[in-house]
């Protein structure tokens, strides 16, 4: 069964996370980073920045830090054990550290599929604000398998 198109323009519930220099350390040096302005709080200071900075790809990983990450999914019928992730991508508008607060809000955008529906593929688009400015957008792309 494909999934309903009428799903297009859906909100995702609208989240925030505190974000912690743990937080960041520990992504970064799981993601391979080696510059230490994003694990090593005294580099980031001496670049002259207020404190460590978030790595790329970040926001997708703390999108998902809320108790019910895919719950828009369900909500849409989509069964989880049939789920990839298919891409992501982001356009960053201003850099963010540690101690900063995030607000995620995301909406569906689309809803298509390929190979005569044995693959779908529900698109996402998060807006990211600190106190109200846009810090990044964050697109992604889930695909279920039918």
């Amino acid at each position: 069964m494909l999934i309903d198109k009428k799903h297009i323009g859906m909100k995702v519930p609208q989240h925030s996370v505190h974000l912690t220099a743990w937080q960041l350390k520990w992504f970064a040096k799981a993601t391979g980073e080696t510059n230490p302005i994003y694990f090593d709080e005294e580099a980031a200071k001496k670049a002259g920045l207020p404190g460590v900075l978030a790595p790329p790809t970040f926001f997708f990983c703390m999108d998902m830090d809320k108790e019910h990450p895919f719950d828009y999914l369900e909500t849409m019928g989509c069964d989880l054990g049939k789920m990839l992730h298919g891409e992501q991508s982001f356009v960053y508008h201003k850099p963010v550290y540690a101690g900063d607060t995030l607000t995620f809000d995301g909406e569906i955008t689309d809803i298509y599929d390929k190979k005569n529906g044995a693959l779908q593929f529900v698109v996402k688009d998060v807006k990211v604000r600190r106190q109200g400015e846009l810090v990044c957008d964050v697109h992604s792309v889930m695909v279920i398998r039918a």
